[in-house]
């Protein structure tokens, strides 16, 4: 069975002209998914590690020291069981927090009171060194998504290449 030339043509024009409208509708269809769902429209937006020195471990200092998770979708995403940690593995989980859309939260190592815009790990030492990674996981461990920051060739280094 031979088929001729131009209904060949006519069936790739077809075939060709249904894949640009799957692949132009799935593009929209997951951005919606992902705003609804909300963890995918979070990111590590800031960071700001060692503030004060390395030695200077007044609540002060701790408190400056933060990173800054920023919900750009427009719908509030429960945080709750969210967690937040180093490349040393010191882990901050989120209870009972809900973040608004288009908003973000300042997550600080030093003790203080949780509002909408700062919550607090309440530890004694700082955390965040000059060579690290903040990383944000879901509650069921996906990654979320990751920040690193210094020089990555000393990431290995206990001392993070102090």
């Amino acid at each position: 069975m031979t088929v001729s030339a131009t209904t060949r043509r006519a069936l790739a024009a077809v075939l060709a002209a249904g894949t640009l409208t799957v692949a132009a509708a799935v593009p929209a269809s997951a951005d919606d998914r992902r705003d609804h769902r909300g963890s995918q429209s979070l990111v590590i937006s800031d960071v700001r590690h060692d503030a004060g020195g390395r030695g200077d471990r007044s609540n002060r200092a701790l408190n400056g020291e933060w990173v800054e998770i920023r919900n750009n979708g427009r719908h509030g995403v429960d945080l709750s069981g969210f967690t937040l940690s180093d490349s040393d593995g010191n882990r901050y989980r989120f209870s009972g927090f809900r973040l608004d859309g288009r908003s973000t939260v300042r997550v600080h190592t030093g003790q203080g009171r949780n509002t909408q815009r700062d919550v607090y790990q309440n530890r004694r030492q700082q955390i965040w060194d000059r060579n690290d990674t903040a990383t944000l996981r879901d509650r069921r461990g996906n990654l979320v998504d990751s920040d690193s920051w210094g020089n990555r060739d000393n990431r290995g280094r206990r001392d993070g290449g102090r």
